[in-house]
């Protein structure tokens, strides 16, 4: 299944400057108990055994912020407990992200017309937006757009709803959000390979990105140098459910991750990265910054592989997994706000792109 919006693009600088969403500011939140990687595997050696020491050393993760003091961990009753943990966590974490976003585009929460929130690693009714939305002062006719499940894919999938709503209402102002807090799934029993690799591979914390709409006149000088969304594509390949996700029973989230989720890499984004560019006349060499989800080691090598790219052109995409680990569907966005932070020249343009459970892709074009 492909879901695929694009535009001529005869001239990406022309489009860049005629209808495409802005975004306007971006930011991250981490709670303030954070941990060197022999740290975490050695208290959590006690739970899983010795294999954490192993995977610890090979996961590319240096330091990462986790939900909770590391020594609560082990006294984590159960699933009841670890969601309640969720909760008052990832709706504080929520309201700094936000904050931080609107302060970084000059805008006030007021004005904001639209919240996706994306989270895969704690359930909530109502969902974190609802619970952020009269900390930061959301108007009560906000438009929230909730979206659960899609795991790692989520921060660029929701990227990609964003641009799809503003350019249905180009005059608005839109929010997204991440909170993920994978520290909080840990199921002390479970010493399966991808229980013990994700142990050592995920951390918790939030990002939210503000963009704006074409028609909205920017409140800040400067705004040249932010980017711009010009198209984006979905992909969902048929019978790959099983290569990752959850499984979900009394005991909370189990993960899911199999030998294939590199291979999906290997095997199809090269394809789809070129079909997604020849659609706009673009080949990856007029790319200039890849902006892309650092799922782990082997997938940051995956990606690079598929894509024809040396490994620096995903620098920051390997600096935001050594210092934060993977942050599921925070993650991307994490990499964008290095990115524009260390931005490519006037003109440029650039490819996110993140993988995730469905199995799927989700892939959009930037313009400096």
């Amino acid at each position: 299944m492909t879901d695929t919006t694009h535009f001529p693009l005869t001239d990406p600088i022309a489009h860049h400057r005629s209808g495409a969403p802005r975004i306007a500011g971006t930011a991250v939140a981490f709670t303030s108990h954070r941990y060197k990687q022999d740290e975490v595997a050695q208290e959590l050696t006690t739970m899983g055994g010795p294999e954490f020491m192993r995977f610890a050393q090979t996961a590319g993760v240096d330091t990462r912020s986790l939900a909770l003091p590391l020594s609560r961990y082990p006294k984590l009753s159960g699933f009841t407990e670890a969601n309640t943990a969720y909760l008052e966590v990832a709706t504080d974490l929520g309201e700094q992200a936000i904050r931080r976003a609107l302060d970084a585009a000059h805008l006030g929460a007021d004005e904001v017309d639209a919240i996706i929130t994306v989270s895969s690693t704690g359930v909530a009714v109502p969902t974190i937006d609802a619970r952020v939305a009269s900390r930061v002062g959301l108007r009560p006719d906000v438009k929230r757009i909730p979206l659960f499940g899609l795991g790692c894919v989520a921060g660029a999938a929701g990227m990609s709803r964003m641009h799809d709503y503003l350019r249905g209402y180009p005059n608005h102002v839109a929010l997204l959000l991440s909170v993920e807090l994978c520290s909080l799934t840990l199921q002390r029993d479970d010493t399966s390979i991808p229980a013990l690799i994700g142990v050592c591979l995920f951390g918790d914390g939030a990002a939210a990105v503000v963009a704006t709409g074409a028609d909205r006149v920017p409140s800040h000088p400067g705004v040249q140098a932010d980017p711009r969304v010009l198209a984006t594509r979905s992909r969902l390949f048929p019978d790959t459910v099983d290569v990752m996700g959850w499984n979900v029973s009394s005991s909370g989230f189990q993960l899911v991750m199999t030998r294939d989720v590199p291979k999906m890499a290997d095997k199809f984004l090269g394809d789809e990265v070129d079909s997604f560019l020849a659609e706009h006349g673009l080949t990856t060499d007029d790319i200039a910054t890849w902006v892309c989800h650092p799922g782990g080691p082997k997938v940051i090598d995956s990606i690079a592989s598929a894509v024809g790219l040396p490994l620096d052109a995903l620098a920051h995409s390997t600096e935001s997994m050594r210092e934060n680990g993977n942050i599921s569907s925070a993650s991307v966005l994490d990499v964008l706000r290095r990115t524009i932070a260390d931005p490519p020249p006037p003109g440029s343009l650039g490819v996110m792109l993140a993988m995730g459970p469905g199995f799927s892709f989700e892939l959009l074009l930037l313009s400096w």
